[in-house]
């Protein structure tokens, strides 16, 4: 038999109408924490945010992968920006970490994780998923996306939606581990085929299990088109 957990502000502002007073006090909660999100993130310099599964081991292929996507991107300068849990984000911060980059965790409270990991240089902790998800907006540069559950897919297609509809531009998304996404785009296309999105929303994705292509078109669709100042790799 389940146990609903007990009743938190997140849980009582998603569960309809509260007296007034109620209300208010959880609007300034909400306030609060953007408040708190814009002063920690605001100074950490151009970040790129990385998602995908808590589940997958350091001995697991992808989260070697996401150790090489958080070492690759802090060699070309940006601060890299995960949900600071373990798998796929403790891959990559640990990547930057040791390439000698920056390394930060934007976690959120939940039951089943505690905590961020090990490699993060700093951290801040949300309670609502949907502060989190402007502050991982706001401050990136792009996403890089492995292969992860339903919050990497929440992620990936929110963002997705922000780009279709212009309110964000120039945003790289790039899907790392061809093999894993196969069948979501083919629904993709499905929905191409059948117009319920236009053929240039496809191409809003990049596609690749090669860490240099990721590099290469965040080069040329961030740091390019943003005016960033590339940092030197050391050869």
């Amino acid at each position: 038999m389940s146990i609903d957990p007990p009743e938190t502000p997140e849980i009582r502002l998603l569960s309809g109408p509260r007296p007034r007073r109620v209300e208010l006090v959880l609007a300034i909660r909400i306030f609060v924490e953007f408040i708190r999100g814009f002063r920690k993130l605001h100074f950490v310099g151009p970040c790129v945010s990385v998602f995908g599964s808590a589940r997958f081991g350091p001995e697991h292929h992808y989260y070697e992968l996401a150790e090489a996507v958080g070492e690759r991107l802090a060699q070309i300068g940006f601060t890299v920006l995960t949900g600071g849990g373990p798998g796929v984000m403790e891959g990559a911060n640990k990547g930057a970490k040791e390439a000698g980059g920056r390394s930060l965790g934007c976690s959120i409270a939940l039951r089943t994780e505690r905590g961020v990991n090990p490699w993060c240089d700093d951290w801040i902790m949300f309670r609502y998923f949907f502060v989190r998800k402007v502050m991982l907006v706001k401050y990136s540069y792009a996403f890089v996306v492995l292969p992860g559950g339903f919050g990497t897919l929440d992620e990936v297609f929110e963002t997705l939606t922000l780009r279709q509809t212009g309110k964000i531009r120039h945003f790289p998304i790039v899907l790392m581990g061809t093999d894993y996404w196969a069948p979501m785009l083919e629904f993709i296309e499905r929905m191409v085929d059948q117009g319920t999105i236009d053929d240039d929303d496809y191409s809003m994705l990049l596609v690749t299990d090669d860490v240099g292509e990721m590099e290469r078109h965040i080069v040329s669709n961030a740091i390019g088109k943003f005016g960033l100042v590339r940092a030197r790799r050391e050869e």
